[in-house]
């Protein structure tokens, strides 16, 4: 189309256009559209009329978003993952664990459609290695999840939870609870594929003598599609629902712990964990070089081996890495 629209006007310009790329491969067609594009610029005349400036302005458009895409799909292994149920990045997340002073103990690094809650088992032992005695955990609603409550019975660890509970996220009777994530900003469960739920709608009566459920939606033709959908999207089916049975008993228990002093006085720490991801926000430094590292080393199988070169190089001392 631009070049056509360049012909229109000045013919003489067919001897000086790059040659057009039929290989097919993207690289070389984003350098073709790149040579043209700085070919007609370099015409100030040419460039300024409508009709071409239209046509130059989309193929910029086309090259950016193409660029754009280009270098997302390099990283196999980043994912989408969601600030709230209309925000959304492509990524990775951090998971950290601190103390009350603020003294970061161990850093989890996942892909972006990762919950929190399925993390803290990990950040646990990492902090525990480091030396570190836990009888208490402060953290918001995504760490109230069945299993992590299960930790003050473990190993007689007796680990409190200090974090409120929230009937979404109970998982009584939940099926692939290993596979469907709870994400508390947006207060929706996301799919292994990192699709979110759209409404929810809670089913069943109360105080009759059988637990009520949250049942999840999800949009059937994002599952259709869905390079995942074998063994959780059935062919021809008009919905995806993913049902959370609530109060279990051990959220029973949860929900009477919350009303104690010794939870409401923990609780008040919570805020250092904002002030502590807005202090690391504004050391990029910091990030940068555990980001290079941890992609130099992706591969290594060990996170503990990622973490010692990237404190080798920097001469930094991080418990968590």
């Amino acid at each position: 189309m631009l070049r056509k629209a360049v012909y229109s006007i000045d013919e003489d310009m067919k001897e000086r256009m790059a040659q057009k790329n039929d290989s097919g491969e993207l690289e070389k067609e984003l350098a073709y559209c790149k040579e043209l594009e700085n070919l007609i610029e370099s015409d100030p005349t040419l460039s300024s009329i409508p009709a071409v400036k239209e046509k130059l302005n989309l193929l910029k458009e086309s090259v950016e978003d193409a660029e754009e895409n280009y270098t997302l799909s390099k990283d196999t292994d980043a994912r989408t993952g969601h600030k709230s149920a209309d925000s959304q990045f492509f990524g990775y997340k951090t998971h950290l664990a601190m103390t009350e002073e603020p003294i970061i103990t161990a850093a989890v690094v996942t892909s972006g459609e990762k919950g929190d809650g399925p993390e803290l088992p990990m950040l646990l032992e990492i902090s525990q290695n480091n030396g570190i005695q836990i009888d208490t955990v402060i953290g918001d609603s995504a760490y109230c999840g069945k299993e992590n409550l299960k930790l003050k019975d473990k190993d007689d660890q007796n680990i409190k939870i200090v974090a409120k509970m929230n009937p979404s996220i109970t998982q009584g009777s939940r099926k692939e609870e290993d596979k469907f994530d709870y994400n508390k900003d947006a207060d929706m469960f996301v799919c292994p594929a990192g699709h979110m739920a759209i409404p929810k709608a809670r089913q069943g009566k109360n105080n009759r003598g059988k637990n009520q459920a949250v049942t999840y939606y999800f949009d059937v033709e994002k599952c259709k599609i869905c390079p995942l959908k074998e063994g959780c999207y059935k062919p021809g089916a008009k919905a995806k629902t993913y049902a959370v049975t609530i109060q279990s008993t051990i959220h029973q228990e949860q929900q009477a712990f919350q009303e104690t002093d010794y939870f409401k006085k923990k609780a008040r720490h919570r805020y250092k964990i904002e002030a502590k991801n807005s202090e690391l926000k504004n050391a990029p430094w910091l990030w940068a070089g555990y980001i290079i590292w941890y992609y130099k080393y992706a591969d290594a199988g060990s996170n503990r081996h990622i973490h010692s070169q990237f404190e080798e190089n920097y001469q930094i001392k991080l418990l968590s890495l």
